[in-house]
């Protein structure tokens, strides 16, 4: 089976001056369509930056990242967006959405840049926030929601384009413990119904959702462990 994501010996050096930082230092890894995937490890193993590589919001220095058969390693900035916009749904810990819109408008401002009419984007908006349990909020500004209605609603906007992935970073840091477990369900109901979910956090009990955990340390994979229960499935 062709992966999802195939990283081949990727690297990632910030320059200060002549002087290079490595961060990451020859990652390799292949994620399945359809998996379940936390990403964890201290503060400086590289983590967010393979985060940022994978989401395509950042070029590696060195190496292979192959994303649903495109080779995204070398593309240029323009190509890159193109890739966001169409393979990524990101969720951030800080939901970003955009305080003076809607629910509904919020998560149907993908589809503006895809070039999908008004009507349509607000029947295809609608259908996600049914999805994630908040078709009541849909009129409703950010600061008249909930933090967990808030994320329910960065989550819809990460879907509204059917994305090839889901690549979520702290999702929970903001809520409370129940409201993360709701969250983390959601993700889970997501992933059961096809999509690949990858989890960038340093809980352990939010990555315990995940059908597989990559541990980062030092810039190099230190273990890559799947559940018994799903091993035989990806």
């Amino acid at each position: 089976m062709v992966p999802l994501i195939h990283l081949e010996n990727l690297r990632k050096s910030y320059f200060m001056g002549k002087q290079a930082l490595p961060v990451l230092k020859g990652i390799s890894l292949d994620i399945a369509k359809n998996e379940y995937i936390a990403l964890m490890g201290p503060s400086g193993s590289g983590k967010s930056t393979l985060m940022n590589i994978l989401g395509c919001l950042d070029s590696p220095t060195a190496g292979t990242y192959i994303l649903n058969g495109n080779d995204v390693s070398e593309m240029e900035d323009n190509q890159l967006a193109e890739i966001r916009n169409k393979e990524i749904g990101f969720v951030f810990q800080q939901f970003n959405l955009l305080p003076r819109l809607t629910a509904v408008d919020n998560v149907a401002l993908p589809l503006v840049y895809a070039g999908i009419p008004r009507k349509r984007r607000t029947e295809i908006a609608m259908n996600v926030l049914e999805n994630v349990g908040l078709a009541d909020r849909s009129h409703h500004k950010p600061n008249e929601l909930s933090g967990g209605q808030s994320q329910r609603v960065a989550i819809a906007r990460a879907l509204v384009n059917n994305p090839s992935m889901i690549l979520a970073d702290e999702p929970t840091g903001n809520l409370d413990t129940k409201t993360s477990m709701e969250i983390m369900e959601i993700f889970s109901k997501i992933q059961s119904t096809g999509n690949t979910v990858i989890l960038v956090t340093h809980e352990e009990d939010i990555a315990k959702y995940a059908h597989r955990i990559v541990r980062l340390r030092d810039g190099m994979i230190e273990t890559d462990k799947r559940k018994s229960a799903f091993a035989a499935t990806v």
